[in-house]
């Protein structure tokens, strides 16, 4: 199994409504089989603006496959709509579990 988080830089103030449109996102996604345990992270002590959305996978080509097949759905692409307005940008980490 692998922990993925995707990091994103917000610019400044934009953190919550990037956070909104992720947890609306990881509710159509629900269901269907490919990322488990997603959660939204704010802030705390990490540089300024910052969200993470952090999700467990069991296979790597599972998790590709699906991104891809998410950036063609109609539903996740007007729910992530604005999206790139409101980042400065973003890293993503994958850890496996042991």
């Amino acid at each position: 199994m692998f922990v993925v988080r995707d990091i994103v830089r917000c610019k400044p103030g934009k953190s919550r409504q990037v956070a909104e449109l992720f947890k609306s996102a990881i509710g159509l996604m629900q269901g269907d089989g490919g990322s488990r345990n997603a959660r939204v992270l704010l802030d705390m002590v990490a540089d300024y603006w910052t969200v993470v959305l952090e999700s467990d996978v069991e296979d790597l080509a599972e998790f590709e496959r699906q991104m891809e097949a998410y950036a063609n759905r109609q539903d996740i692409r007007k729910a992530m709509e604005g999206y790139v307005d409101l980042v400065e940008g973003g890293r993503r980490e994958v850890f496996r579990v042991v």
